[in-house]
């Protein structure tokens, strides 16, 4: 039977999908991915409950490229240089679904609001997705000991961003609804003694704080927790039978099923013990700093590593990887250097988490760090089932349709999105923890 939208369902859509794109927040501030969907189906698996993938593309991370001290007259060395990659994938398929009577369908206000209800749900979802890439694979970690609200704060984000190398530009801090409020505070009473200031007026009247130290800040309504850290007196040992423990980037790798990229954002590491690790936990290892990804310097800051995901035998998946260029590197760790381990004997080293108390995650990346993958769903439109689509500023495809059941009286509603969300660069993110 054939179905079709009416006028006032028209409106309707429009008007929700004007509402969602003001309602993406957080993927207005990360880098859009357009895949080929075709390549997607044709690439990847049927997808299931247990793996949802629909659609893998291995996207380049950014080059980063040692210098030589050369002389005219003396020969250099032109050696290879690495490419290295990472997976993204569209994962969610989010759908938001109602069905309406006869009798219901009387108070064509209803259509609307329940429209405007999936609207703010399917926002919500894509939101909570770019966040939940940030703060579980970010890697840089900043921690304070006491509640938001201080400019200081926010500058020791600024801080481990520059000793990095991170970009200056593009940078954006999502920050939990009551630390944005605290940082408010501090903004109303130490740009009120300027006068006129309409900057301290907002922060009072509305909890607005714009700019801080080189961020754009967001408040978050729905911000995501991370418990404290029960791991005890753990240490990792920075020996191993060939030497240091030190991984070493590869483009690819050949193996039974031939030559297949590597994904060189993580490590398995052994620890004296893993009880009490979980994933997201935060951590340093005694000795090992880390430096500036492009000059290679030193920056005297432990470098902060992230737990990924906890294994048998002691062992834990982490990013970044430890790479230290130490005892004759190649030319990919030199490469890709990102901490220094100096003065470390074949005594284990301590492990010290940083997230001691439960508390709010805080995120903040730059753009090019994650990236969004919008999807196409292949809808047919002669089926019977009435279909609308329409694109998001972001290029996600929004999805509404309809369908009247004769023997129920019955007119089923669905509106769905499809989209995948990557962290390209686990060191140009992080998390920001208070009352630690």
């Amino acid at each position: 039977m054939s179905n079709s939208f009416s006028k006032e369902e028209k409106v309707s859509f429009e008007q929700m999908l004007e509402g969602f794109n003001d309602a993406l927040v957080m993927s207005r501030n990360v880098n859009i991915y357009n895949y080929n969907q075709t390549d997607a189906a044709r690439t990847t698996a049927m997808p299931s409950s247990v793996s949802p993938n629909y659609g893998t593309i291995w996207r380049p991370q950014p080059y980063i490229m040692p210098s030589v001290t050369s002389v005219p007259g003396t020969p250099i060395t032109f050696g290879d240089k690495t490419q290295l990659t990472c997976p993204a994938s569209i994962t969610n398929l989010k759908t938001v679904a109602w069905g309406m009577t006869s009798v219901e369908l009387r108070d064509a206000l209803q259509e609307g609001r329940l429209a405007q209800g999936a609207n703010q749900k399917l926002a919500s979802d894509i939101n909570v997705a770019v966040m939940q890439t940030a703060t579980a694979l970010g890697s840089l970690v900043v921690t304070t000991g006491t509640p938001a609200g201080s400019f200081d704060d926010i500058a020791l984000c600024d801080s481990i961003m520059n000793e990095t190398g991170v970009p200056s530009d593009s940078r954006y801090l999502s920050l939990s609804s009551r630390s944005y409020n605290g940082l408010a505070g501090n903004v109303v009473g130490t740009t009120r003694s300027f006068g006129t200031n309409n900057r301290s007026d907002k922060a009072f009247e509305r909890a607005y704080v714009g700019m801080v130290s080189s961020f754009d800040t967001y408040k978050q309504d729905y911000a995501l927790r991370k418990t404290a850290a029960a791991g005890v007196a753990l240490s990792v040992s920075t020996l191993n039978v060939g030497g240091n423990v030190n991984y070493v980037p590869l483009a690819t790798n050949t193996g039974v099923a031939g030559i297949l990229n590597v994904d060189n954002r993580f490590q398995t590491i052994t620890l004296s013990s893993n009880a009490g690790v979980a994933a997201g936990d935060a951590f340093t290892i005694a000795g090992i700093s880390s430096v500036h990804l492009i000059t290679k310097q030193s920056t005297g800051q432990l470098k902060t590593f992230r737990v990924v995901s906890v294994g048998a035998a002691n062992t834990v998946v982490i990013t970044p990887p430890i790479i230290s260029a130490a005892n004759a590197p190649t030319q990919s760790e030199v490469q890709y250097q990102n901490c220094e381990r100096t003065g470390l004997g074949s005594a284990a080293q301590a492990i010290v988490f940083l997230n001691s108390t439960t508390a709010d995650y805080n995120c903040f990346w730059h753009k090019s760090a994650i990236e969004l993958l919008p999807g196409r769903l292949a809808i047919p439109e002669n089926a019977g089932v009435a279909v609308m689509r329409a694109t998001t500023d972001q290029g996600i495809e929004v999805v509404m349709q309809k369908q009247f059941d004769i023997a129920s009286s019955l007119t089923q509603y669905r509106v769905d999105v499809l989209f995948g969300t990557a962290m390209l660069n686990p060191e140009m993110a992080g998390v920001l923890l208070f009352d630690q």
